[in-house]
């Protein structure tokens, strides 16, 4: 990437404050910025300068380019001279040289700030997200004794639908007819997974196949969800400024969604106390709600949600009992050698005791493994929700 002289940044940084795009310019507004400055440059060169200087300004500075890489989903830095990405094949170290400690240390200060966040020694750890959605965890001394350490996590948003999935062995042929009746049948759906196994990606795919003249209310950290639908409201949630001021939480947004006359309510990840707020919309006739949560296994699932809700000062059996009426499937996706696909699908009930439970009903070991084998409650589910 061209460097930028720093006078000339400089220049930029004030030419933007002074028209007022200081906060998110595009290229367009650098572009302008650089003109300004009096250097005369081709149209190539300035191109060039304006990618480098929007990089430095509102991005990963030297590490943009390896954002930008074709499928990377993540950019680490362990050290100067130690950058690693990876593209969807696991972990490969690269030939880029940021300088010092201190250089890597400025990047990362430099970085937090374009978020609004302090990074320093009385603030040594920041997780926060750059203006184009790249969520930056970074860490410097005393934390950090090498001087700083960067993480950077590539969001892309999902806009593939369920066909082009189920082509690209993601989900088996025999399952798409009981996915379409729990989209159209209005059920509420939790998809689960670790991270990177597509949960976002069969979220969307099951939004686009939401009736057009509905209403849909997505609530994320960060954009993500794109569905193919004519009506969709994203909200996404703020965290507090270097002031400790301007929060705004998910519990906030899917609180105040239900007074957006919503058709149905969208989590993009339930991480924390929002649960309480999901959980008590999909019980006050919000149904065809979807949401997704980390989680190992389908049959991990009520212990996450407890571990959640406590969070919230729910009591287990208050969690059983909402989660049992509120949920009807579970969605659960896994990774194995890079390949994503949709492992189990199950349903949610009590036992007999009382105790939440999810029951596996059919499961999947992939493209690679043997066709998807079904049990005894499979015939039922699908008659409920495939008719």
């Amino acid at each position: 990437m061209t460097a930028v002289d720093p006078a000339l940044l400089d220049g930029v940084r004030a030419r933007l404050r002074s028209v007022g795009a200081a906060e998110a310019p595009d290229d367009a507004d650098v572009a302008e910025a650089l003109r300004a400055s009096g250097r005369v440059l081709g149209s190539d060169a300035l191109a060039d300068l304006t990618r480098a200087a929007r990089a430095e300004l509102t991005g990963a500075g030297p590490l943009q380019p390896l954002l930008e890489l074709p499928g990377v989903t993540d950019v680490l830095v362990n050290a100067p001279d130690q950058v690693w990405v990876d593209q969807g094949d696991g972990l490969h170290r690269v030939d880029l040289h940021l300088g010092t400690p201190a250089d890597v240390r400025a990047l990362a200060v430099r970085m937090a700030a374009v978020t609004g966040q302090r990074l320093d020694d009385a603030s040594p750890v920041v997780d926060a997200r750059l203006p184009d959605g790249t969520r930056l965890h970074a860490a410097v001394e005393p934390v950090a004794p090498c001087g700083a350490v960067v993480a950077l996590r590539v969001l892309r948003q999902a806009t593939l639908d369920l066909a082009a999935l189920t082509a690209g062995g993601a989900v088996p042929p025999v399952w798409t007819p009981l996915l379409h009746g729990l989209v159209q049948g209005r059920a509420n759906v939790l998809i689960t997974g670790g991270t990177g196994t597509g949960k976002t990606t069969l979220l969307a795919a099951l939004l686009a196949l939401v009736p057009p003249d509905e209403r849909l209310l997505t609530v994320e950290e960060a954009r993500e969800l794109a569905p193919r639908h004519p009506h969709v409201v994203g909200l996404a949630a703020r965290r507090a400024n270097v002031e400790g001021v301007g929060e705004v939480t998910l519990t906030d947004l899917v609180r105040g969604a239900l007074r957006m006359r919503p058709d149905r309510i969208v989590l993009g990840e339930c991480r924390g106390a929002e649960v309480r707020e999901l959980l008590l919309a999909l019980n006050t006739g919000h149904d065809g709600g979807m949401a997704t949560v980390h989680a190992n296994a389908a049959e991990h699932v009520p212990a996450r949600l407890e571990a959640l809700a406590a969070l919230a000062g729910m009591p287990r059996q208050a969690v059983a009992g909402q989660a049992a009426a509120a949920l009807d499937v579970v969605l659960h996706l896994r990774r194995r050698r890079d390949v994503r696909h949709l492992a189990q699908i199950a349903t949610v009930d009590r036992s007999d005791e009382g105790e939440l439970e999810v029951r596996p009903v059919a499961t999947w070991e992939g493209p690679l493994g043997p066709p998807p084998s079904a049990g005894p409650a499979w015939e039922r589910t699908e008659a409920r929700w495939a008719p």
